[in-house]
């Protein structure tokens, strides 16, 4: 789960990391209220996505008073937001963040993420931090120093010291980094975090250490032991087919494909997605409908997929172990008669009850095609879509 930058900036205060003073806004008005509350000469508007590279995209402004942080806001609130990770869609602007101006000196990279080789959370920090960090990690990938957190110990004293080398801090300025640094390390394991960055983490030119930007990730399967962490949830900054498949216990991702995939365990559904591609199609979505799921929320399942005007195809790959095929079955019928199936269906089903489930299928009056193979299934979705696409386009 993501959240808000001025979250992430509430949740790191708690363990300790200094962040400038901001109040986040709804309108134009409370954003020039919020300059004047601060009391500062210079204010910084920021857009509230869940998405970075917002200063690129026009989303950061520098603004000098009350009048033109409510300009400066009247102009980002409604406005779509196009950035590197927003897709070519954006993200519709609801909220703002008006944050007290800092006097920077230098801005570096912090963050600490798992790392699935060492299979441990780790910390990466570079000397050069901002806007640019993706071009420095492609182009001077040794620029970006890494300690590994040990799971009990968390960071110790000397990988601290390392980093706060490698990031060229020194005297009392790199006591206040180190600081921050294991407050990172302490946040990211205590609230359950995949990622927790801080981008930029500014030095003052008078030698204070402040996180200007914060972003927390969070694993999502252990949100039932953070219920403040769930308050920060903001639906509309979420696909809404997404949101709905998680009210039926559904693991769907929205992808920009044609062809729907309904499949159960994740990675049987990584493999249904990489054949479609490799057979020269597209997966319109992730969905793992989960080793259990009942006839409900397979019928739900196809639903959510069909939601997506852009899916041409659906592709059905179950294997049935504890649910049963017949179940399957069942469920895409019924889902197929009510929302009134008008796409190509291709169905392969293997596992319990596999040969009931198929009769289920041949016996209906729904229109599909049954595949023995995931290869044969996806060669078949994928021819059904094109030879739908190229009698549309006549």
């Amino acid at each position: 789960m993501k959240i808000h930058e001025y979250q992430s900036k509430q949740v790191l205060a708690r363990f300790g990391v200094p962040v400038p003073d901001g109040i986040p806004c709804t309108s134009a008005d409370q954003a020039a209220a919020a300059f004047t509350k601060l009391g500062a000469q210079v204010a910084v508007v920021k857009a509230q996505i869940h998405a970075g590279g917002r200063g690129k995209a026009g989303g950061v402004k520098l603004v000098r008073s009350a009048e033109e942080a409510r300009t400066v806001a009247k102009g980002l609130l409604g406005k779509t937001l196009v950035t590197h990770q927003t897709g070519p869609a954006g993200r519709v602007v609801k909220q703002l963040y008006v944050e007290r101006g800092s006097d920077i000196a230098r801005e570096l990279y912090l963050a600490v993420a798992v790392d699935r080789v060492s299979l441990a959370p780790v910390m990466m920090a570079a000397a050069e931090g901002g806007m640019d960090i993706e071009e420095l990690a492609v182009k001077r990938p040794s620029a970006i120093h890494k300690e590994r957190i040990h799971p009990i110990k968390g960071i110790l004293p000397y990988q601290l010291r390392r980093l706060a080398k490698a990031l060229e801090l020194s005297g009392e300025t790199a006591r206040r980094g180190m600081k921050v640094m294991q407050s990172l390390a302490q946040a990211f394991v205590a609230m359950d975090c995949s990622i927790a960055e801080i981008n930029p983490l500014i030095v003052t030119k008078s030698g204070d250490v402040l996180a200007l930007d914060a972003k927390l990730n969070f694993d999502s399967n252990a949100l039932y032991r953070h219920e403040d962490v769930l308050a920060f949830r903001d639906l509309d900054e979420e696909d809404e087919e997404e949101i709905e498949a998680s009210k039926f216990g559904l693991n769907y991702i929205a992808l920009d494909g044609e062809i729907g995939c309904m499949v159960n365990g994740a990675g049987l559904a990584m493999a249904t997605m990489d054949v479609i591609q490799l057979k020269g199609g597209r997966p319109a979505n992730f969905l793992d409908v989960g080793g259990g799921a009942n006839k409900e929320q397979v019928t739900n399942a196809f639903k959510i997929i069909l939601a997506d005007k852009n899916v041409k195809g659906v592709l059905v790959n179950i294997f049935g172990g504890i649910m049963k095929c017949d179940t399957i079955a069942e469920g895409v019928i019924a889902a197929a008669r009510e929302v009134h199936l008008a796409v190509p269906l291709v169905v392969r089903l293997e596992g319990t009850n596999v040969e009931i489930g198929r009769r289920l299928l041949q016996e209906s009056d729904v229109r599909l095609e049954t595949a023995s193979s995931l290869d044969e299934a996806a060669e078949k979705v994928v021819a059904l879509v094109e030879k739908a696409s190229k009698k549309g386009s006549h």
